[in-house]
């Protein structure tokens, strides 16, 4: 509703926000909820801190999601005090466009308590852009910021009042001038808590799959490879996927801040689904991780990282060697349908167990048979190039599955990649020390550096072909994309390894 300056009409504030859930989601008698809860946090296990800036939470059933909330919450140290709390989460039951602000309800009640509401910054708002309305109906059944709260109520010494926002939008226009409009907010005195469930009721198998390159693409903290992710998801026709991400509009609001924000990084914290669960089926399921956006320290320009520098780590000899008989014993174990150990895990180092993005080539003939890759490392080195061997020999769309008989002849190389690094100008490309990753519009392509000593291109000819033949690109889009570079050691087999 207008009012007659033409900004929206405020409500007065003064109601209360019953619980909605309480009974059904989560145990109704304040005893019982703060015991499990405080089992959810104390299982987690985390380290709490003091520089979470965001996290992305589900929102399902206790019994089905309370361990990952758990993980994701427990990485708050209790003793943090944030001013406020900006909860955010996707409309459930109420069609509409635009973003609700609960601002006639001056307290959300759990059974642990009441919550006191923001409502001076609702009704900010509420008045200073029309993209916000208050539609009372989005917030009196929705569960999906309901639940957060007894997790922040038992985890923080001192609970902050809370800005409940409930997006109706998906429209992505929309989503960024939501996230300019609360970028000021986006600061360390804030916490924002994302309300998101994942895949919605594939099986079991698929949902393991649809979800882990989901939380790839949130790991990489990029919006556009986020949204073509969830396209690519919803092409594939997966039997009884009705979403990857219910809460992708709030999800991508929280991306876009942190595009526009320097020294945050995406954390992963786990995931799990409702079969993992003894009250839920395996047939259908919903997916659940757990995120964490943290503030990094601030660098100086000397600890700033050169290019001599940006490099994540050198490998070892016997840490190359290593990682080409995980690789290849990886592809072994599917074909030959043993799932053994896949090296002796007395010999992985640090370095292999630290998070790291790789692909995995293979050669036959001289001629590639399969190459599957991760930018960006959602999990230890080691287990990240298992994973990639074996996509790369089965899994490729280029080729069939590779057969028995050719895996002896096959060469397998790996590239274990350094950090993405933003660069914003085509000058700061160095070719044949850099790949490139570039994101325009949802679409999105890579070269590894290698690929300039194989084709012998220009620079130009090298970001002409990605642009074209890997993002799907006019030849000369590079030009206006988002342009990321990154390093790779670069490693392969030889004959005598191929043999062994």
């Amino acid at each position: 509703m207008m009012d007659a300056q033409g900004g929206n009409h405020v409500p007065q504030g003064g109601g209360t926000r019953r619980p909605a859930v309480a009974g059904q989601f989560y145990p109704a008698g304040a005893e019982r909820l703060a015991a499990e809860v405080n089992r959810f946090l104390s299982d987690a296990h985390a380290a709490g801190t003091d520089d979470v800036q965001a996290l992305i939470v589900p929102h399902a059933g206790y019994v089905f999601s309370g361990g990952m909330a758990g993980r994701a919450f427990a990485r708050i140290a209790p003793a943090t005090c944030y001013k406020r709390v900006f909860l955010l989460g996707p409309s459930h039951r109420v069609a509409f466009g635009g973003v609700s602000v609960n601002a006639t309800d001056s307290c959300y009640v759990t059974p642990l308590g009441d919550v006191a509401v923001d409502s001076a910054v609702c009704g900010e708002l509420l008045q200073d852009d029309k993209l916000f309305c208050h539609l009372p109906q989005a917030h009196e059944k929705e569960h999906c910021l309901e639940v957060e709260l007894p997790f922040l109520q038992r985890r923080l010494a001192v609970m902050p009042p809370i800005v409940p926002l409930i997006v109706g939008t998906q429209d992505y226009s929309a989503l960024e001038r939501l996230a300019d409009r609360l970028l000021p907010y986006f600061t360390p005195e804030n916490l924002f808590v994302v309300s998101s469930d994942f895949s919605h009721y594939p099986s079991y198998a698929d949902a393991q799959r649809v979800d882990r390159e989901t939380g790839e693409a949130i790991l990489s903290a990029l919006p556009e490879v986020f949204l073509d992710t969830l396209a690519r998801n919803a092409a594939r026709a997966v039997r009884n996927l009705l979403t990857s991400a219910c809460g992708q509009a709030p999800i991508t609001v929280l991306l876009l801040m942190m595009s526009r924000t320097r020294g945050l990084k995406m954390e992963h914290l786990g995931y799990c689904n409702s079969g993992d669960s003894p009250y839920g089926a395996r047939g259908q399921v919903v997916g659940y991780h757990a995120f964490a956006v943290r503030r990094q320290a601030a660098a100086s320009c000397a600890d700033a990282p050169s290019d001599n520098a940006q490099r994540a780590f050198s490998l070892t000899a016997d840490e190359k060697e290593l990682l080409l008989r995980i690789a290849r014993k990886s592809i072994e174990s599917v074909l030959s349908e043993n799932r053994g150990p896949l090296c002796d895990e007395t010999r992985l180092t640090d370095r292999l167990r630290t998070d790291g993005g790789a692909f995995v080539t293979l050669y036959l003939h001289g001629n590639l048979r399969g190459c599957i890759g991760n930018l960006v490392g959602r999990g230890p080195l080691y287990q990240t190039v298992a994973d990639m061997a074996r996509a790369a020999a089965f899994d490729d769309p280029r080729f069939g599955p590779l057969r028995a008989d050719e895996l002896p002849k096959v060469r397998i190389d790996i590239s274990v990649l350094s950090p993405l690094r933003r660069i914003h100008s085509a000058d700061e490309f160095q070719l044949g020390r850099h790949g490139i990753f570039m994101v325009k519009g949802g679409r999105q392509g890579t070269f590894l550096p290698q690929v300039a000593e194989e084709t012998h291109w220009t620079k130009e000819e090298f970001l002409g072909h990605c642009a074209r033949d890997k993002a799907g690109l006019p030849w000369d889009g590079w030009k206006d994309a988002e342009l990321y570079v990154y390093e790779a050691e670069v490693f392969h087999e030889d004959d005598a390894a191929r043999c062994s």
